[in-house]
C-alpha cells in the first residue's frame, strides 16, 4: 500500500486507510449552501480522481451516473479498484451498474453490449447481507466470467453461505460450501503467491 496511490471518494467520509499522506488521498462529496452554489458531486470527483495518477480508486457507494466514470477508470488501467452498490445478489448487482449506467446522459448513445463488456472489467464480486439474527455475513463471492452467447453478464458463485436453521439462543446455524469448478482467476492468486486450499479444487 506504501507504494501506491489509492484515492477514496466517499459521500461521508468513512473509510480508515490510515494517515491521508503521499500514498492516500480522501476525497468527500459535498452538498450545495443555501444559496444553491458549492455542491461537489461524486462524479465530479472521480473525474478529478482521474487527474491525480492513482493506482487504485475506491468509491464508497455508486448510486447513478457516475457508474459510467467509474468504469472508465477502472478499463483504463486502474486495477484493484472497487465500489459498493445495493442489490439483491451478484447477477442482480450488475443489472443495477447497467441501470445506472445509463442514467449517465452521454451513455444513452452506447449499444447494451459495449455497456456490458465494460462491466466485465470486475473480477469479483462479494455479496455482504443482513441476517434474520440482525447479524451481517458475507454470503457470496462470484467471479466474473464475461459475457455468455446472450451478451449477458455471467457470474459465477465461488464461495456461498447456506443458512441451515437458528438455535436456542436465535444464533444462525449455517455453513459455507466452495463450488465445484474452480475459478478462472486461481491462476492469479497463485501468480502473486496465494494459495486457497480447498478441496474441491484439488
Amino acid at each position: 500500500m506504501q507504494r501506491e496511490r489509492i484515492i477514496t471518494i466517499e459521500d461521508a467520509a468513512e473509510l480508515n486507510l490510515g494517515r491521508p499522506g503521499e500514498h492516500v488521498v480522501a476525497l468527500e462529496a459535498r452538498k450545495a449552501d443555501r444559496f444553491g452554489e458549492g455542491e461537489v458531486t461524486i462524479r465530479q470527483l472521480v473525474h478529478n480522481a482521474l487527474r491525480m495518477r492513482p493506482d487504485r480508486i475506491i468509491v464508497g457507494e455508486v448510486r447513478g451516473a457516475e457508474t459510467l466514470d467509474m468504469l472508465q477508470a477502472m478499463n483504463t488501467g486502474h486495477e484493484g479498484s472497487l465500489t459498493t452498490v445495493h442489490a439483491n445478489g451478484p447477477q442482480e448487482a450488475f443489472n443495477r451498474l447497467e441501470t445506472m449506467v445509463l442514467w449517465a446522459r452521454e451513455a444513452t448513445a452506447l449499444p447494451l453490449v459495449a455497456i456490458r463488456r465494460q462491466l466485465c472489467v470486475f473480477d469479483v464480486v462479494v455479496q455482504q447481507q443482513r441476517m434474520a439474527d440482525g447479524s451481517r455475513k458475507v454470503v457470496a463471492i462470484a467471479e466474473v466470467a464475461g459475457l455468455d452467447a446472450l451478451d449477458q453478464v455471467q457470474v459465477h458463485e465461488v464461495f456461498g453461505y447456506q443458512q441451515r436453521g437458528m438455535d436456542a439462543g436465535g444464533q444462525l446455524i449455517g455453513q459455507y460450501s466452495a463450488s465445484t469448478a474452480a475459478p478462472q482467476l486461481l491462476a492469479t492468486f497463485r501468480s502473486y503467491g496465494i494459495e486457497l486450499e480447498v478441496e474441491a479444487w484439488r
